[in-house]
Formats: C-alpha cells, sequence, structure tokens
C-alpha cells in the first residue's frame, strides 16, 4: 500500500504555516470538492476527506507535533486520524468552518438562538424621501408615513388566540429545522410544517389570523442633517418591522433625491451661480446683489470683466456633512447679457461707440475675410 500523502502538500502549505494559513487553505479545498458542488464525483469526494484529514491532523499541536517528528506512523495506535467515516465526523470537528458555508453554525443573518429554535429580528425597510433643494442643504425635520409590521396588541405576538398557546411542532421538535442526509452529509434545511417557527398554531388569533403582526401606517419623525446630497441613504435603527416576540425591530432605510432648483447648481459642497451682466456692466464694473442660499450678498465686478469669467466667493456654499465644520464656495460665472431688441437712441450710441472703436458695422464682408484680417493683425 503507498504511503499517504504529505499532509501539508494536500492543503498547499508549508511546514511553518500559522492556525489561520492552515484554515484558509482547508476552507478553499472545502468549497472546491465539497460533494454537493460535485455530485456522483468519487474523485472530488476522495480529495474533500483528504484534505479533512489533513486538516484534522494539522490544526490539532499534538497531533501536528507527533506527524512532523515521525510522519504518518506517529498517528497509528489509536494517535492518529482514523479517517471520517460520516458528516457527523466532520461537522462536529469543523462545524466552525461549514457554518460560514452552510448555515450550520451560531445563529446569524439577524436571528439569535433561544428555545431551541431561531428567533428573528425584524425585517429593514425602505422608504424613498423627496427633499428640495434648500431643505438638503440647510437641513430640515421631515414626518414621514410608513407601512410597517407591528406586534398584534391581541395576541402580544404570539399568533394564538388568547387563552390558547402555541404548541411545539412535532416534525422539528421545536428547532424549527430538519435534517436530511446525503451521502456523508447532514443537510440543515427549514421545516415544512411550520415554516421554520418551531411551532404549530391550532387556535389562531382572529385579528392578526395567526401572523403574531399587522400592517399599520406610522408616522416616523426623520432628522436631515445640514449638507445631505442626492444618494445618500440615513439608517433609523429600530425603525423597522417588528420580529419574533422578545427579538429585535429591524431597521428602516431612507434614501433621499434632491429636486433641481431654478438658479442654484450643486458641485460638492460648492455652489455655482450663472450671472447675467450688461455690456456697460461689464465693461465699467458694478456693484451687484446677488442670491445665495443664505442671505443676498454684495459682489463688486471688477471693471473691464469678460463673459464666462469666474468669480469666487469662499464660505458661502453647503455645509461640510457629518458634523465636521466649514462649508463649500460660492462660484459665480457673469455672462454677458446681449438684448434682442434695442431702442432708437440705444442703437445710435452703440453705432458711436463702434466708429471710436473703429468697428465695422454692417458692411459687406465675408466670414472668412474678417477672420483673414484678424490673423494678419497679429502676424505682422
Amino acid at each position: 500500500m503507498s504511503e499517504p500523502r504529505d499532509f501539508y502538500e494536500t492543503l498547499g502549505v508549508g511546514k511553518q504555516a500559522s492556525a489561520s494559513e492552515l484554515k484558509k487553505a482547508y476552507r478553499k479545498l472545502a468549497m472546491k470538492f465539497h460533494p454537493d458542488r460535485n455530485p456522483d464525483n468519487p474523485e472530488a469526494e476522495a480529495k474533500f476527506k483528504e484534505a479533512s484529514e489533513a486538516y484534522a491532523v494539522l490544526s490539532d499541536e499534538d497531533k501536528r507535533a507527533r506527524y512532523d517528528q515521525y510522519g504518518h506512523a506517529g498517528l497509528q495506535n489509536g494517535g492518529g486520524y482514523g479517517g471520517f467515516h460520516s458528516a457527523e465526523d466532520i461537522f462536529s470537528q469543523f462545524g466552525d468552518i461549514f457554518g460560514d458555508f452552510f448555515g450550520f453554525g451560531g445563529g446569524g443573518g439577524g436571528q439569535r438562538r433561544g428555545g431551541g429554535r431561531s428567533i428573528r429580528r425584524g425585517e429593514d425597510l425602505q422608504f424613498h424621501l423627496e427633499l428640495d433643494f434648500i431643505e438638503a442643504i440647510k437641513g430640515c425635520d421631515k414626518s414621514i408615513n410608513v407601512p410597517i409590521l407591528e406586534s398584534c396588541d391581541t395576541c402580544d405576538g404570539t399568533g394564538a388566540e388568547p387563552g390558547s398557546k402555541p404548541e411545539k411542532c412535532d416534525m422539528c421538535g421545536g428547532t424549527g429545522a430538519v435534517y436530511q442526509q446525503q451521502m456523508f452529509l447532514r443537510i440543515r434545511t427549514s421545516c415544512p410544517k411550520c415554516r421554520g417557527a418551531g411551532k404549530i398554531i391550532r387556535n389562531p388569533c382572529k385579528t392578526c389570523n395567526g401572523e403574531g403582526r399587522l400592517r399599520k401606517a406610522k408616522e416616523i419623525k426623520v432628522t436631515i442633517p445640514p449638507g445631505v446630497d442626492e444618494g445618500l441613504r440615513l439608517r433609523l435603527p429600530g425603525k423597522g418591522n417588528a420580529g419574533d416576540p422578545g427579538a429585535p425591530f429591524g431597521d428602516l432605510y431612507v434614501s433621499l433625491a434632491v429636486s433641481e432648483h431654478s438658479h442654484f447648481e450643486r458641485d460638492g459642497n460648492d455652489i455655482r451661480l450663472l450671472v447675467p451682466v450688461t455690456y456697460s456692466q461689464a465693461c465699467l464694473g458694478a456693484k451687484l446683489t446677488i442670491p445665495t442660499i443664505d442671505e443676498p450678498h454684495e459682489f463688486e465686478l471688477p471693471a473691464g470683466t469678460p463673459s464666462g469669467k469666474i468669480h469666487v466667493i469662499r464660505g458661502l456654499g453647503a455645509p461640510v456633512l457629518g458634523g465636521r465644520r466649514g462649508r463649500g464656495d460660492m462660484i459665480l460665472q457673469t455672462v454677458v447679457d446681449v438684448p434682442r431688441k434695442l431702442g432708437a437712441e440705444e442703437m445710435e450710441l452703440i453705432r458711436q461707440l463702434a466708429v471710436i472703436q473703429n468697428d465695422k458695422v454692417n458692411e459687406e464682408k465675408g466670414f472668412f475675410q474678417n477672420i483673414s484680417e484678424f490673423w494678419d493683425k497679429w502676424t505682422t
């Protein structure tokens, strides 16, 4: 009979591998060769058992020391692994590992154990809340109506008519789970008779029809902090659905949507504003009163400002979210507003200005001729 493979080679680790490295290597092999993922595959089953035997030895300090000193011979005569013959052998040895894969381990995923079965917390809920632009910037308090499942007052959430009690399920013994044997694995599934509740209600509550919960519209106050933006999600602990009796409520998640403003545009914590100015204001400069998210602000427009010029006013933007101090900036872009209609006096004044500036107005000259003269001016 050939010598069994080296356990370190089986797991693909070195002899100095730590306990966590051994566990990680075994988890990887167990996932790859698990019989449920490789049905009717004797080779995969053999590799799965081989990896389990290797890990059984190397994860035990005493067995690993004997193996390192004497090899496989040090594990004979009652001092070794002896092989695995059933699912109970493997799951009792490595319950923490297989629990991650198949849910056999301690309660998780929002459940806790009690009385032999899982006690389920309430489900989380989602709510979509629309805010206007200023509400998101400044923060506000909003009241929302959320349809939630609350514990039935008539039966105190048990689902049984007052004066009666739920009975332990005779199929699962009150655990809420049944087990099926597949090859050498023992698979845990929800009990089909009690649907995982671990109990049977013979006399259902007439108010909730045995469900133990009723859907009600509940008004909930939501505090919107200053500086929120589109897509942010707020978590309200304990404002979701009721769970089993004695279990905590779920949470409520409020997703925020922010409407556009007619003038302001948000860019991170900065607020952008397009400011139209007249030709004379752009040329001569002017004192402008501009709107902000707080109150009107006096802005000094420099003389000779070209159209499209960007101006930054520090500290007049949106508050920084999260309780940190500071605000973004106000970003102004001035654009010369050319009037579509002019009176006779205005037209005459502009013509005079054109003469002073030597502009050619209403002459029969093509576009490309003007461009050619422009480049000649700058290249000669």
